[in-house]
């Protein structure tokens, strides 16, 4: 992949015309994620038991994706046996807060998990009871968690089975979960396997060096070696350093498949392939920098597979997912009644036909990663366009970067100066109040058209859908003083004080800067003009 693989990749993109705009939006059908479809989720035949795959930091590096960089054979069994989702979003691009929403049902915003556990954050005690595990054991479900959990507080889950063991030795992973498959207990099961892969590696010194582990015990037996065409869409940096990264985060997605493989392997084996609920996620996107711990879409779009025996019709769906539509698809398979309050939706309808009407607009969201990485962020979108608000713009800058990834400091080398890669690392750095892109023409999200009169409905409509939601969801963020608040409180220790002050004396001020600023540089400079399908 040479310089212009950016141009390439957008005249690839630009086939369709655009769609007409609807001038006006009628906000009600389909912004709130679970008010359309509670009342016609029905329960099975009876309690059927369910498999919650998760790999960490995975994003939609699949070849059902359309990356063939990694070849996947498992995955893309299990795809052609159930429905493959082309849109999902992870309510946020960070570990903790985006699985405390599979788990109960709510954004972040709402159910108080806003950054890592590892910070201090927690799932809000009202709706510790409601926690996934808790209600499926209420029901008579015995549940099982292989690797990960990262959600507070951990001891509300009552796991029944919990064994000790790495993750990224996937055959360890399928011999435990062979285990608790064999186990004669007639209970139907709720088991998680969470993948360590493709997280950045756990050493410091090799994820300086090659970012994640090349092999662990044998696997990938051949490992993909770094070539030209070892570069990421969203941040097209074409470094050595970078793409020997690249080339290794693909290498543990091998992993990754081989030990889907295994644990499918086994569920067939004890005779639960018939009777099961098979869900694959990544949590969210790669650890790469303008993935996540963004907004971007390589941090919040992953993929997701579901196979659910006697329901689910195989195929490929385009209706616009979310993770918080996890745990309602779970209580409904498992004939449990759904909290009035979810703000997802049961997957049944869209399982049983792909290509059923869904959602309208699909939003997510950001606080912070860790202490210091305080950027708090609202996103929506539709099946085309891309609306993000950033809260704090002017006034707070995100993490530059992400588990070892050098990607913004290359993006200052002098080949890039004037180009859309310098551009859209400059616009990730000091993001503007509001970005908006055109998914379908620029899908890596390097041209911002905020503020284009040409897009002016496009940017109303997004930002009435964006208001909406926001509202229904009851997001403490609307408050600017509980913004201001969280911002100071989670800011490293050493600088809270100043940054509390210089937050309360400066707020007006920002903002009339914050527009200047985004007139200055919400589009690109000339030397990295628009194409000419986007002008």
């Amino acid at each position: 992949m040479n310089g212009n693989w950016l141009a390439r990749y957008l005249d690839t993109k630009a086939g369709r015309p655009a769609r007409g705009l609807v001038a006006a939006v009628v906000i009600g059908l389909g912004v709130t994620l679970g008010q359309a479809s509670r009342a016609a989720a029905q329960p099975s035949r009876g309690p059927v038991n369910v498999l919650l795959i998760a790999a960490d930091d995975l994003g939609i590096q699949l070849p059902g994706y359309g990356d063939s960089t990694a070849a996947t054979p498992n995955l893309d069994r299990l795809a052609a046996t159930g429905v493959l989702f082309r849109t999902v979003y992870a309510a946020q691009a960070s570990c903790s807060p985006s699985r405390s929403s599979v788990f109960t049902g709510l954004f972040p915003h709402r159910n108080g998990q806003y950054g890592l556990t590892d910070a201090g954050f927690s799932i809000h005690p009202q709706f510790v009871e409601r926690i996934l595990t808790r209600v499926l054991k209420r029901a008579g479900y015995r549940t099982g968690l292989i690797g990960k959990l990262h959600v507070a507080p951990d001891s509300a889950f009552g796991f029944d089975w919990r064994p000790s063991v790495d993750t990224r030795r996937v055959r360890d992973v399928a011999a435990e979960a062979d285990r608790f498959f064999q186990a004669a207990d007639p209970r139907p099961f709720f088991l998680m396997v969470s993948f360590k892969d493709p997280h950045a590696a756990d050493d410091a010194r090799l994820r300086r060096t090659d970012g994640f582990p090349i092999q662990i015990d044998g696997l990938p037996t051949t490992p993909l070696q770094p070539t030209d065409a070892m570069v990421l869409p969203f941040q097209g940096i074409v470094a050595p350093a970078q793409r020997r990264r690249v080339a290794n985060y693909y290498n543990s997605i091998l992993r990754v498949d081989t030990g889907v493989g295994l644990l499918l392997e086994r569920l067939n084996r004890h005779g639960g392939a018939n009777h099961t609920l098979v869900i694959f996620i990544g949590d969210h996107g790669p650890p790469f920098v303008r993935a996540k711990t963004t907004t971007y879409e390589a941090g919040v779009r992953i993929p997701m597979i579901i196979r659910w025996p006697e329901v689910g019709r195989p195929g490929v769906s385009t209706a616009l997912a979310s993770t918080v539509d996890i745990y309602p698809t779970i209580l409904d398979a498992a004939g449990l009644p759904l909290p009035d309050d979810l703000h997802g939706r049961s997957l049944r309808s869209v399982l049983a036909d792909p290509n059923s009407a869904w959602r309208e607009y699909l939003p997510t969201e950001f606080h912070l990663h860790h202490p210091g990485s305080v950027f708090p962020s609202r996103a929506i979108r539709n099946q085309r366009y891309k609306l993000i608000v950033n809260l704090l713009s002017g006034r707070a800058e995100p993490t530059r970067r992400i588990d070892g990834d050098r990607a913004y400091r290359e993006s200052r080398a002098a080949r890039y100066r004037g180009t859309p890669v310098r551009h859209a690392f400059d616009v990730f750095a000091d993001p503007p109040a509001v970005e908006l892109y055109d998914l379908e023409r620029d899908p890596a999200e390097f041209f911002n058209l905020a503020g284009r009169p040409d897009y002016r409905a496009v940017q109303d409509e997004l930002t009435r859908a964006l208001t909406t939601w926001r509202v229904e969801t009851e997001d403490p963020f609307l408050d600017s003083a509980f913004t201001d608040r969280f911002a100071s409180r989670n800011q490293p220790r050493s600088n809270r004080g100043i940054i509390g002050l210089v937050i309360a004396a400066t707020a007006a001020m920002a903002l009339a800067w914050g527009i200047r600023r985004h007139r200055r540089i919400g589009n690109p400079p000339a030397s990295g003009a628009l194409p000419q399908d986007l002008g």
